[in-house]
C-alpha cells in the first residue's frame, strides 16, 4: 500500500512541489515511512492535491536527484533510506528552519542573547 498524504495540507507559503518533497522527508524523520515504501503514482497524488501532474513529476524526480525514491516504468515508486538518513534529513531541515528564524529576528533587531533567553524560555514551557 502507498503512503497516504491525505493529512498532507498545502499552502502558499512555498512551491507546491517543495512542500510534497518535505513531506515525504518528514515522514522519513519520523519513521513513518522507511526503506522499500510504496509512494503514489504520480497521477494519483495529482488528482489526490488537485494539482498538475507535472509539479508531482518535479518532486519525485528531485527525490530521484536526492536518492531518496527509484521508480520503474508503467509501475512502482520506491523510497530509498539508508542508514543515517532519517537523522541527515533531521539536521538539513534543523538548519534550514533555524537559519530562516536568525533571519528574521536578526530583521527586526533582537540581540543573541535575547534570542536565547527566549528559546530557552519557550523550550521549557
Amino acid at each position: 500500500m502507498a503512503f497516504d498524504f491525505s493529512e498532507m495540507k498545502l499552502n502558499d507559503q512555498s512551491p507546491i512541489y517543495s512542500q510534497i518533497i518535505g513531506y515525504v522527508k518528514a515522514g522519513i524523520i519520523t519513521g513513518e515511512l522507511k526503506d522499500g515504501d510504496e509512494l503514489p503514482s504520480r497521477r494519483f497524488l495529482s488528482a489526490a492535491l488537485s494539482v498538475n501532474p507535472n509539479t508531482v513529476q518535479k518532486a519525485y524526480h528531485q527525490l530521484e536527484e536526492e536518492g531518496l525514491m527509484v521508480s520503474y516504468a508503467g509501475t512502482k515508486s520506491l523510497l530509498i533510506v539508508e542508514a543515517g538518513t532519517p537523522e541527515r534529513l533531521k539536521q538539513e531541515r534543523l538548519e534550514i528552519e533555524t537559519e530562516r528564524y536568525l533571519e528574521a529576528v536578526r530583521m527586526i533587531g533582537c540581540k543573541l542573547e535575547e534570542v536565547k533567553e527566549r528559546l530557552d524560555a519557550l523550550w521549557n514551557a
